[in-house]
């Protein structure tokens, strides 16, 4: 027979009911056992970048860090550690307690490139991330020199094929995304152009406006001025859709290659580890920061797009960079130096 409830034990379920209630007022996120995690956060955050002050990545997440701290009450600050192509940033931030107080801006680079090829990290990226949000896009654009005689991506195409080997296209560095674009375009060209590493995408554009190297696949907004100057004939941009900063261009898969998409992306990821509340406000936050018109116009000013998105949207888009770039780095045998 079964024993009636004690006053105690009955009252249990209500004072846990009222303390859950009390919760969800106070905007507090459920746990496990009726407790309640401490409000987030409660002292600064900080952003990983995988490289030196100035570039894409690091602008990015400095605009997203400006617009963060307003919106979560706490500095967000962001701390670069350059090197192996984002890996050394990746390592830290993967080896961070998942707590949400150190995030990354990764990039197509860091998160879908530099894990194959710097093995040495063990970083992957799929399984060591979790993702935030999306922050922006940016195009690249196929550019020649004057003097070489292509007007058109067929025409290079074409051009390309009378030349197996004969033509350079340069970079900022292994695995960055115009060293990939160039070799996609490569690959479902059918043809071979011959890599030429810089070290960062500045010398490599002033040797191909010197006519030293014939081709590149630079982030568009580095190259903007010259085209306007005449000084570079731009053919396509890589990006599945038409760049605003140049809507008369059109995108390689228009121009040639049917389905052919690179671009330069910049997410925001956490530890894999780091509590879905915590993920979903962080989103939450970055969703609402992208939708005000001076981020907006800022991003614009850098040739680059919002790109908004949830957790699950990033986290699958990732996934797809990271199967396409792989396989480009196994077909070409792209390999770096450890």
């Amino acid at each position: 027979m079964t024993r009636a409830p004690t006053a105690r034990y009955a009252r249990e379920p209500l004072v846990r009911m009222l303390g859950l209630l009390l919760g969800l007022a106070l905007g507090l996120p459920a746990a496990a056992g009726g407790a309640q995690p401490a409000r987030y956060p409660e002292r600064p955050v900080k952003i990983l970048v995988g490289f030196a002050a100035g570039g894409g990545t690091d602008v990015a997440a400095r605009i997203l860090a400006v617009k963060l701290t307003d919106a979560l009450g706490q500095s967000v600050v962001v701390e670069n550690r350059p090197g192996a192509s984002g890996m050394i940033a990746a390592e830290a931030a993967a080896r961070s307690p998942a707590d949400g107080y150190t995030l990354m801006m990764g990039s197509q680079t860091t998160l879908a490139v530099a894990p194959a090829l710097y093995r040495k990290y063990g970083i992957d990226a799929a399984k060591e991330f979790a993702a935030v949000a999306m922050a922006g896009v940016s195009p690249l654009v196929m550019v020649v020199h004057p003097s070489l005689p292509a007007h058109s991506v067929k025409e290079l195409i074409a051009l390309a094929k009378t030349r197996p080997g004969g033509i350079n296209f340069g970079s900022g560095g292994l695995g960055t995304t115009p060293h990939m674009a160039g070799e996609l375009f490569s690959m479902q060209a059918g043809i071979k152009v011959v890599h030429v590493a810089y070290r960062g995408e500045a010398p490599a554009i002033n040797d191909l406006l010197g006519g030293q190297i014939p081709l590149m696949f630079p982030n568009l907004s580095a190259v903007i001025g010259n085209i306007k100057a005449g000084s570079l004939r731009p053919l396509a941009v890589t990006s599945a859709q038409r760049a605003a900063a140049a809507p008369e261009l059109p995108t390689i898969a228009e121009a040639a290659l049917p389905g052919f998409d690179a671009a330069t992306w910049f997410a925001l990821v956490a530890p894999t580890a780091t509590p879905r509340e915590i993920v979903l406000r962080l989103n939450s936050a970055v969703t609402r920061m992208v939708s005000q018109p001076d981020v907006q116009q800022r991003f614009a000013d850098l040739g680059m797009t919002i790109g908004a998105s949830s957790p699950e949207e990033l986290d699958g888009y990732v996934g797809s960079e990271i199967a396409k770039w792989s396989k480009v780095i196994k077909d070409a045998d792209i390999r770096a130096q450890e």
